[in-house]
């Protein structure tokens, strides 16, 4: 039968899957997965296709049992499976169904079973969820008691992307089950307030769980989350400051810093006087890569103190070193979603980076014999580093060199752009703020807010934070920042990431944070992607296999026995006044700096970062999917329509539209492609149309069916159609005189014949 795959989806497989009692509201047809990845070219921004799966089917809502694959009956039943398992791995989806009209193929992606079943033998939803769940309800009485506890559904709520379900569901199933230590890893940006929230919605509402603590490291999280994400829980939510203890709540959140540090040993009298150690039976341990990571800190102190309390701990740079480990404490991470992996589905944006090398960073700076400081004193007659830069030595030509190529970028781009420069510390985001506005006086003359300073020190500053991140407030617009920043501020704007910053022994998970900053997507704002200035070389870290996931225990991880010993964190001297091994810090001035090199990288559809020119990245993803010329022409010429092809060179990082300016218009896109990939000097339409083997295939012709092909050769070589076998065009008011479309094709024998005689034309037009 010459039917469609919608046909077949509509006459057998939608009828046979709710003939076996499976909703129609809750059989999702073209399921979105991803958002469709973003690529980016040049200044542009392209997003590619979304995946979609023909039915995902869920038992109830945000409970998806099954996926089912559909395809035309020229496909055999199996056809889909593949990609259907792929999709079910995705979606943590256990039962896989394809289907081409005539029965089903099934697959249990738990234990590997597979058999054929007819499409009277579709299995019904209480099957499905029996055979998911039973063993798991029997063994754990809440179970089933939280699966039947919904989401929070409410005016500002949204259905949960997949990987936040996926998060959501196994942490509750796995607390209703009885395990008391759960850790999620969830990139920055990938929405881990609103999983907390509906993690937390579901356990208390279900009963399992009545008293429920929320532990954070910023005062401004804890009040985004009361305002934001948390609003539902309204009067049963508190928070906890000063020597507020009140304990007729439910929900309560608090800073680690309130309950353990500075004056800890009476916070924590104060903690145990107000609370029971049985008062909490959920905590939530947001950012827990921090001091709960290291077993003898205070902020561990919390939690021990609550030992009866399941413990959830939720990070997008767990840490794992030979004295620290998040993994020792809540165990293995019971979902991961990267930031790689929020960048392939589209969810998170992606970055380019400009790396720039300063000649005093690659090859160091001796000051010559006699230079003094500023302070009229003899500067160390020794080698400075890049590390040294801003921490012990200053060198006012070096920040004014950053600050111009700052500048220079965003003239060239968008000088509203929201842009973070992230310094050394306090005096260095200070002194580049200054280096900032004096080239950009004109701005700042508009609006003394263009350009300020954030961080710890400045309450000014500090106030101005929701301005930055506010999508309608255009100022401030650039900000210096040394660590403030770093973490929890939830920056859609934020369009520029400046890297004049150093890392140290914690670098990559500082430097994953930072990054972090950016990742977040507001498409109605224009923001589809970041760039990234690294002034530092830190843009190395992206090579390392740390940066896309989670770390391995180390090997060497040694768990304290039994430390008690309070051990307060130590200030980061990036955040403490300008001096280093009780030195001052030397500032000089009059040293020659340059800038020796400027790089653009992209990154590539496999996640890795690529020093190309656009043209030689297109080159390679040509030569890649097709060795040779011939390669190229068969899949040009081919049955496929023109924009299926565009689309699918699109979906393998080819963007015809970007390359175009490098190409006159009369250029077809085929010759564009054969020069960059293949070195073929590039025809125009005219010349392709007048070649000699067009006019063979015109001379096999009569006059009338030569009127209709010379007409789509003139249209071709005047680029008003792209697509000759397109038959749309004949209702084009140029082929008037030969009739309607229907009395055209009957000039070549009908419609098989006139398709033949365009697929001769495109063959001689693109014939070697």
């Amino acid at each position: 039968m010459r039917m469609t795959e919608e046909e077949v989806k509509l006459n057998y497989i939608t009828p046979a899957i709710e003939r076996a009692g499976w909703d129609r509201k809750l059989i999702r047809m073209e399921y979105p997965i991803t958002a469709g990845k973003i690529v980016v070219r040049g200044e542009k921004a392209f997003r590619l296709t979304k995946k979609r799966a023909d039915y995902l089917l869920f038992y109830k809502e945000n409970m998806p049992l099954a996926i089912v694959e559909a395809k035309d009956p020229s496909h055999v039943i199996g056809d889909g499976m593949l990609q259907a398992q792929e999709y079910a791995k995705k979606l943590d989806v256990r039962f896989v169904y394809t289907s081409n009209g005539d029965g089903f193929l099934f697959y249990d992606m738990k234990t590997g079973e597979q058999k054929t079943l007819s499409l009277e033998e579709f299995p019904s939803p209480d099957e499905l969820y029996e055979r998911q769940y039973k063993e798991r309800i029997e063994a754990a009485k809440d179970l089933e008691t939280v699966l039947n506890t919904p989401y929070y559904f409410g005016e500002e709520s949204f259905t949960p992307r997949y990987y936040q379900r996926i998060a959501i569901n196994r942490t509750v199933e796995a607390i209703a089950s009885g395990q008391d230590r759960v850790l999620l890893v969830m990139a920055t940006g990938t929405g881990k307030t609103y999983m907390a929230f509906q993690i937390i919605w579901r356990l208390w509402k279900s009963g399992i769980k009545k008293r429920i603590l929320y532990l954070a490291d910023r005062n401004i999280l804890v009040d985004q989350t009361i305002i934001g994400d948390f609003k539902p829980f309204k009067n049963s939510m508190t928070k906890i400051y000063h020597k507020n203890m009140n304990t007729s709540y439910e929900i309560y959140l608090s800073l680690y810093q309130q309950l353990s540090e500075n004056d800890t040993e009476d916070n924590l009298a104060l903690l145990k006087e107000s609370f029971k150690p049985d008062f909490f039976d959920l905590i939530i341990v947001d950012e827990c890569h921090r001091g709960s990571a290291r077993d003898d800190s205070n902020w561990r102190k919390i939690l021990d103190y609550f030992d009866k309390a399941s413990k959830i701990g939720m990070t997008a740079t767990p840490k794992e070193t030979k004295e620290i480990s998040n993994i020792d404490y809540f165990g293995e991470p019971i979902y991961t979603y990267s930031l790689k992996d929020g960048i392939e589905d589209g969810f998170l944006a992606p970055y380019k980076v400009i790396r720039y090398a300063i000649d005093t960073d690659i090859y160091g700076y001796r000051p010559t014999k006699g230079k003094t400081d500023k302070d009229g004193d003899l500067v160390e007659d020794r080698e400075y580093g890049i590390k040294d830069f801003d921490r012990t030595l200053v060198i006012d030509e070096r920040t004014k060199l950053v600050a111009q190529k700052v500048t220079e970028y965003l003239k060239r781009t968008d000088r509203f752009a929201k842009t973070i420069v992230f310094c050394v510390d306090i005096d260095h985001a200070e002194r580049m703020r200054q280096a900032l506005v004096e080239l950009n006086a004109d701005l700042c003359a508009e609006n003394h807010r263009y350009i300020m300073r954030i961080t710890g020190d400045n309450e000014e500053g500090k106030k101005q934070l929701d301005n930055f991140i506010d999508k309608e407030s255009r100022y401030p617009t650039i900000v210096t920042t040394s660590k403030l920043m770093t973490t929890g501020v939830n920056c859609q704007t934020c369009k520029n990431i400046v890297l004049d910053n150093i890392f140290g022994e914690n670098g990559m998970t500082e430097f994953k944070q930072i990054i972090g900053r950016g990742t977040r997507i507001a498409e109605d704002y224009g923001k589809m992607y970041f760039t990234i200035l690294d002034f530092r070389n830190a843009s190395v870290m992206f090579s390392d296999p740390k940066f896309n996931g989670p770390e391995l225990q180390d090997e060497d991880y040694d768990k304290p026995d039994g430390a008690t010993e309070v051990v307060l964190t130590p200030p980061d001297p990036r955040e403490t006044p300008p001096i280093d091994g009780g030195k001052k810090k030397v500032y000089v001035n009059d040293v020659p700096v340059e800038l020796v090199s400027e790089r653009v990288q992209f990154y590539d559809k496999d996640g890795k970062l690529v020093t190309e020119s656009l043209k030689d990245f297109t080159k390679k993803n040509i030569l890649s999917g097709f060795a040779s010329l011939d390669d190229f022409l068969k899949y040009w010429t081919g049955d496929e329509k023109r924009s299926v092809i565009l689309q699918e060179l699109k979906e393998h990082g080819i963007f015809l539209e970007e390359l175009r300016r490098y190409y006159p218009n009369d250029v077809d896109d085929f010759d564009l492609i054969c020069d960059i990939a293949y070195g073929i000097k590039p025809l125009t339409k005219s010349e392709r149309a007048k070649r000699r083997k067009v006019d063979e295939v015109l001379a096999k012709y009569s006059e009338q069916c030569k009127g209709v092909l010379e007409i789509l050769l003139e249209k071709y070589s005047d680029d008003a159609i792209d697509d000759i076998t397109d038959t749309k065009i004949l209702k084009l008011p140029e082929f008037n005189e030969y009739g309607s479309p229907m009395k055209i094709t009957k000039l070549f024998g009908g419609l098989d014949g006139y398709v033949k005689a365009v697929k001769e034309i495109q063959l001689a037009l693109y014939a070697a």
